[in-house]
């Protein structure tokens, strides 16, 4: 995988997401000689109600400009949620000749104060999850939040990771799911490539989960991490969209043995 997953991107996303249909799902007896992983192609063209043809010229990247009426009946037999089924649509959008030169990633002074004044960990991330930002009591939470490191690689490779996350293998499915979703349209943004190829060569999990092609949105939620100093931290998680950025903001609930754990934290940072 090079980054921008070749020309055919419509047809790797269909043949990841059919792999990933059983036919009991479909509605379809599996039988006892069936070799392939998911459903046959042929099974997704009658279901979808298109020819074999057609839809095997989708899948080979020889017609990229389905209607969308072919995509939604594709995404109902794929069992696509909305998200997918959004991605999927912007999968046949039509690409720019020429994309506009991104800007390197800028943290506002106003932002870093704002760092600065909350009292929970909270950080500055960019568009490939790359940390440029952060208040000490993140970096007390985890060193992993220094600017500098990168999000996604961190959770892929680096050990402590592994045993901060309670639940790594759902926290890793999510966020590789999520980094696809984020990137959109711009798999082939110079930070992506690279970053995709050092995961994808470094990492068995990775290229498990991002041959699957899942998509997720990036939101916050509830996560529990184990610290090497104050134990287990159940925090909720907010993700909030700044200037292009993302600031990220970890916090307890107002009691509980979570936000004293968070007290202790932040009173261990101070000194």
């Amino acid at each position: 995988m090079s980054g921008d997953e070749g020309t055919n991107r419509l047809g790797d996303y269909l043949r990841a997401r059919r792999e990933l249909v059983t036919p009991e799902q479909a509605g379809l007896q599996p039988g006892s000689r069936r070799k392939v992983k998911g459903l046959r192609r042929e099974e997704v063209a009658l279901l979808a109600g298109i020819s074999a043809d057609y839809y095997l010229r989708l899948e080979r990247g020889r017609d990229q400009n389905p209607s969308p009426q072919v995509l939604e009946a594709l995404a109902r037999v794929l069992h696509l949620d909305d998200v997918e089924s959004r991605y999927l649509l912007e999968l046949t959008a039509p690409r720019p000749r020429a994309r506009p030169r991104r800007r390197p990633e800028h943290v506002p002074e106003r932002l870093r104060h704002l760092l600065a004044a909350v009292g929970v960990p909270a950080f500055v991330e960019g568009r490939a999850f790359d940390v440029l930002a952060a208040n000490a009591l993140a970096t007390a939470l985890s060193p992993r939040l220094r600017p500098g490191q990168n999000r996604l690689r961190s959770m892929l490779l680096d050990p402590e990771e592994r045993e901060f996350h309670v639940d790594w293998e759902r926290s890793t499915a999510a966020f590789v799911a999520a980094f696809r979703q984020t990137i959109g349209d711009a798999p082939d943004d110079a930070r992506v490539v690279e970053l995709v190829g050092e995961l994808s060569l470094a990492s068995a999990r990775f290229r498990s989960l991002w041959a699957r092609h899942d998509v997720r949105r990036l939101q916050g939620g509830t996560t529990t991490v184990r610290h090497p100093v104050v134990g287990e931290l159940t925090l909720h998680r907010d993700k909030l969209p700044v200037d292009g950025l993302l600031l990220v903001l970890y916090y307890a609930d107002e009691t509980g043995d979570n936000a004293e754990k968070l007290r202790l934290l932040a009173s261990l940072a101070a000194s």
